[in-house]
């Protein structure tokens, strides 16, 4: 949550604190720089110290420190902890060393800010209110100098009371008194008058010399109700900026009517007779108005206003009608709608980030100011990275987000939206009576990216999945045919299965045999037009034209059905493959595999017909009374011939349609019960009504399938991972096909041989056969990662397919797609003899197994943990070879070397305090991860040495010298008879010669660790010889310091030693008088 900001008019240099001790400092877009107070407390207010390269914070745990932006990483020159009192309100006037802090007991105290030490000069709120007032003014909630005398100081006090002090003769020249709290102050750059804001929602305009009553009262957003405006809400802040052409501007947040309910807060503008009323989409947070000087007593000219909301960042044109805001080209609409989950992406094709942004800089919105970005400060890094980044974000409104990550950079490059793809006007009926929750239902819960062929796939939290074409053509969609499967409720009487009413089931198919024909269904009232409203999905899809602008345009929509009353399960794992053209989910109670070429259903099958008939596991039924049972589906798609043919089954009556809403009715919605331990449950899929789709004759036959047994919860056994990969899918095979390989939550490997038709027409016509191969192997918890290498240790990534333009049609064209459409096989076919094996790596919960192929014999085996459980593990790329990285829930991260599984790496970084972390954590290759540390923020690490010692010179510059503009011309008759600026020695007056030591129970001063080595690796940067001179300066002030304090403790030595000898003579000397009397008494 931000809490403040303030921005460097020279260095245009913005600066944001939040809540949680954390400073954000923004440049130029690319130089952005992220700092942590140690403590935590609430950043309360920020002060640059202009063409110094440094900034003051203030903290809600009553400390303020000085950071040194002359260096990369910037970092704490000196800090002060208040002991007696709370900070309320800082002062750092342009050009000045002496800070004003102003506490809540209305006391006002002085921080030179070069040694941070505390004067003793000190103002004090019973000197500064009249000797007649007895009630105390409140804390202090403004302190300003006076633009045209620095000699006056401003103090502003909640209970209203503002008080005019002279510097020099320590005392209040004039006091202004007004009813209402005050919650700011700001001057007229002439000095001779200011406005305050108030609790009631007025602001009053008073003249300096003039202390009776406001020379104007204003209540921009009242109603007259008679005499008086009825009162409104408080105006939090006000700022009063002049121009030299034109009525100056009155800029404030808040003031609106309490009658406003609902109303969107508000930032108001008045300029001369014109009020607007700019509604933002968040609460107000803090403002600030960017002006042309950093001179006080000059005319502002302000052209920009920063607003900093709760949630975003807006910056509005002063200068434009309409007062158009800036796009902001800094990250931070990650959190526009909530981050559901995330994906890390290095080492992208290098034509796939311009792509990106090419069709994403057509989405900006019109309306923008033209003018380019305003805070324009600091330099780029001059490290460069090799690879592209490419991070994708999925979000609670079914928002997918592309961000540039490259470098230390975060940019977003193309948004796409969900959403569209459903119908969002659902009469009450359609919503049903039992519904649950309709928060997010497009929230997006996972997603799966193919890099090469730019084919998207995102499964959303009501039981969908919709994949994506990309393209650079614009499209309009038709129609979207919804093409749906039948599914048959048997009525069994015992768990055996015998006897019932309803049809009897076809037995399972054999591994590998071929689909056999299927009759139409005998009873056409097992179809969607059940009584009891069931087979809905959650979402409709639209039926209306869909136009679909270049970028990623949806190719297929696949839903799962409400069953008998019952929810569908939500999605727990997805994978595609581009060169095989199939799209593979699951959940607590099967997976499914689509062809998304042909827009068929290839498999649908229950987690427990994985096995067959060797199920390692002894699951029961719940009870022997009779239930209805659900039927999963475990063959394939027909379409040999027989009824219908593939054309009449898998595509649209119309030849030109551009998707196809594939409603699958898997029988996955029978429990409810969470087995994944990383699935977010964001909302429940409501019941939709009883107005089922209507049936369509272009539906999918009849399945085989068999029937499952009903079982305990603790037996359950969700999908948990997939991994396309050609291998040798048998023990023993000498050959090698393409696989899938299934891991559930039980800690079981399953793979799957995959028969796909020759590319080209034939792909387009011939069915996908899958048949199950057995089992690979079990581990202990649940399946994380799986992947392949080759016998040298080389990861064997799944192959793919060139991306080509999909919308193209003409001839020639269209047989140089086919051609490029020819699959890409990284497999080791090419390279490497046959016989030769390959390494199958397995990474559960607890512990990672490395199998050799095709013997399918375990050559290693880690036990990874034993306390604790693993959120994310990936198999991952580094310059120097593999790796297996491991996140665990105790915050250990940990990578293994493969084949050979020896611990590499073992850091307690950071202990699982959210879910979210643990939702969004994910490794990409050469060495980097991230996670999003807080609602609004993502985090990136790094594991790599090679990063690490780059990153320095990747980091960008903050502080760039400027020429500091001249002062404000007094003019002739200003300088001959006064009226200019008075200046004011502040040093004669603020040091301790002039006003002594101040207590040292008041505060206490706490060096930093950025001190001069600090800021020596500062001046070798850009600084230049500005800020090597100024380092200089202080080394040899700091070493004259030290100089004197050798000479102090010389003398102070010097003058012991001499007081010892002086003690010593008189000794000596009465010792030997005494000696002399004696022997001449004798």
């Amino acid at each position: 949550h931000p809490l403040t900001k303030q921005h460097s008019c020279l260095q245009k240099i913005l600066a944001i604190g939040t809540q949680s001790g954390a400073l954000r400092l923004f440049g130029r877009p690319g130089v952005e720089c992220y700092c942590q107070h140690e403590s935590g407390a609430a950043v309360i207010q920020l002060q640059f110290l202009i063409n110094e390269g440094a900034l003051v914070s203030a903290l809600a745990d009553d400390s303020v420190h000085l950071w040194n932006l002359r260096q990369k990483r910037p970092a704490i020159l000196h800090s002060l902890k208040f002991n007696k009192e709370r900070i309320t309100f800082c002062h750092l006037p342009f050009q000045s060393k002496w800070l004003y802090i102003g506490t809540e007991r209305g006391n006002i105290h002085i921080v030179n800010v070069e040694s941070f030490t505390l004067s003793g000069y000190v103002i004090m709120w019973n000197k500064a209110i009249e000797l007649s007032s007895k009630a105390h003014p409140g804390p202090v909630v403004h302190i300003s100098d006076n633009p045209m005398d620095e000699g006056k100081l401003i103090i502003g006090f909640e209970s209203g009371i503002v008080v005019l002090w002279d510097l020099k003769s320590k005392k209040a020249d004039y006091r202004y008194t007004y009813d209402e709290a005050i919650h700011s102050v700001a001057w007229h750059h002439e000095g001779k008058q200011f406005i305050c804001s108030h609790s009631d929602g007025t602001l009053t305009i008073w003249n300096v010399r003039g202390q009776g009553k406001p020379i104007q009262t204003i209540t921009p957003h009242g109603k007259e109700d008679g005499k008086k405006p009825e009162p409104c809400k408080p105006i939090l802040k006000v700022e009063y900026k002049t121009t030299r052409i034109g009525e100056p501007f009155i800029i404030l947040s808040g003031g609106l009517s309490y009658d406003t309910v609902g109303r969107r807060p508000c930032l108001t503008v008045m300029h001369g007779k014109s009020t607007a009323v700019l509604e933002m989409d968040y609460p107000i947070v803090d403002f600030l108005t960017l002006c042309e000087t950093p001179y006080p007593n000059d005319f502002q000219e302000p052209y920009a206003v920063v607003v900093l909301l709760e949630k975003d960042l807006v910056v509005i044109d002063l200068a434009q009608n309409g007062y158009p805001i800036f796009e902001n080209p800094y990250p931070l609409t990650i959190h526009e709608s909530p981050v559901t989950c995330c994906e890390y992406f290095a080492d992208c094709p290098v034509d796939l980030i311009p792509a990106l942004y090419s069709v994403g800089s057509r989405q900006k919105r019109q309306g923008y100011s033209k003018k380019e970005w305003p805070i324009s400060g600091g330099n780029w890094g001059q490290g460069t990275q090799s690879y592209p980044e490419i991070i994708i974000t999925g979000h609670a409104d079914g928002t997918v987000k592309f961000w540039d990550a490259s470098a230390i950079m975060l940019q977003v490059l193309y948004k796409l939206k969900t959403a569209k793809v459903f119908d969002r006007n659902r009469s009450k009926e359609d919503k049903g009576s039992t519904e649950v929750s309709d928060e997010d239902p497009f929230a997006i819960q996972i997603m799966a990216w193919c890099p090469e062929s730019r084919m998207l796939c995102v499964a959303g939290v009501s039981a969908n999945v919709i994949i994506y074409r990309f393209s650079k053509l614009e499209v309009t969609t038709e129609v979207l045919l919804e093409v749906r499967m039948q599914y048959e409720l048997n009525d069994m009487e015992s768990p055996e299965g015998g006897g019932g009413g309803g049809e009897q089931t076809s037995a399972l198919p054999t591994p590998g045999a071929s689909p056999q024909t299927s009759g139409p269904p005998s009873h056409p009232s097992t179809s969607s037009n059940n009584s009891d409203g069931g087979n809905m999905p959650c979402l409709k899809v639209r039926s209306t034209p869909l136009k679909q602008s270049p970028g990623y345009q949806v190719d297929l929509v696949v839903q799962l059905v409400w069953v008998s009353g019952e929810p569908p399960q939500q999605i727990t794992s997805l994978a595609l493959n581009s060169s095989y053209g199939l799209v593979v989910f699951g959940n607590s109670n099967g997976l499914a595999v689509v062809d998304y070429v042909q827009k068929t259903v290839v498999l649908n099958l229950g987690t427990v017909e994985l096995y067959g008939s060797n199920d390692p596991y002894q699951r029961q039924p719940r009870s022997p009374r009779k239930m209805n049972r659900m039927i999963f589906a475990a063959g394939l798609c027909d379409i040999n011939e027989g009824s219908a043919t593939s054309e009449d089954r898998c595509k649209s009556p119309t030849s030109d349609i551009c998707a196809v809403c594939l409603v699958i009715v898997l029988l996955f919605g029978c429990f409810t019960s969470l087995c994944f331990l990383l699935t977010v449950l964001l909302s429940v899929c409501p019941p939709r009504g009883a107005n089922p789709l209507d049936h369509r004759d272009n539906s999918f036959s009849r399945s085989r399938s068999s029937s499952v047994t009903s079982i305990d919860k603790e037996a359950r056994e969700a999908i948990s991972s997939f991994h396309f990969s050609e291998t040798f899918a048998r023990k023993g095979d000498s050959s090698l096909t393409p696989c899938l390989y299934v891991g559930t939550t039980l800690g079981t490997v399953l793979a799957l041989g995959l028969t796909l038709p020759p590319a080209g027409e034939q792909r387009q016509l011939q069915p996908v056969i899958i048949s199950p191969t057995g089992m690979l192997v079990r581990l202990k918890g649940s399946i994380m990662r799986m992947a392949f290498l080759d016998s040298t240790g080389s990861l064997l990534p799944p192959a793919y397919e060139p991306w080509y333009e999909p919308n193209v049609t003409a001839d020639g064209e269209e047989r140089e797609k086919v051609r490029k459409r020819r699959p890409v096989s990284v497999s080791p076919s090419t390279s490497q003899d046959l016989s030769e094996s390959q390494y199958a790596v397995v990474c559960s919960e607890k512990q990672a197994k490395v199998m050799a192929l095709p013997s399918q014999t375990c050559i290693y085996k880690h036990s990874i943990t034993e306390t604790s459980f693993i959120l994310r593990a990936d198999v991952v790329q580094m310059s120097q070879g593999m790796c297996v990285a491991c996140f665990c829930a105790n915050g250990h991260i940990m990578t293994l070397s493969v084949p050979g599984l020896r611990p590499l790496m073992d850091v307690n970084y950071l202990p699982l305090t959210d879910m979210r972390i643990a939702r969004t954590f994910c490794f990409t290759n050469l060495g980097q991860a991230m996670y999003l540390c807080s609602p609004t923020e993502i985090q990136r690490i790094t594991y790599s040495q090679d990063i690490c010692e780059n990153l320095q010179e990747m980091l960008g510059e903050l502080f760039t010298p400027v020429e500091t503009p001249e002062a404000p011309n007094r003019g002739f008759f200003k300088g001959l008879f006064g009226g200019g600026a008075q200046s004011l020695d502040r040093e004669e007056l603020f040091g301790e010669t002039a006003s002594g030591k101040a207590s040292r129970s008041l505060a206490q001063h706490i060096p930093g660790p950025g001190g001069l080595e600090g800021m020596k690796g500062a001046a070798s940067g850009v600084v230049g010889d500005l800020a090597r001179a100024r380092i200089a300066l202080d080394e040899r002030g700091q070493k004259l310091g030290e100089l004197d304090e050798r000479t102090a403790a010389m003398m102070a030595s010097a003058d012991s030693f001499s007081k010892h000898a002086h003690e010593v003579t008189e000794n000596i000397y009465y010792k030997y008088k005494y000696d002399y009397y004696y022997k001449s008494k004798i």
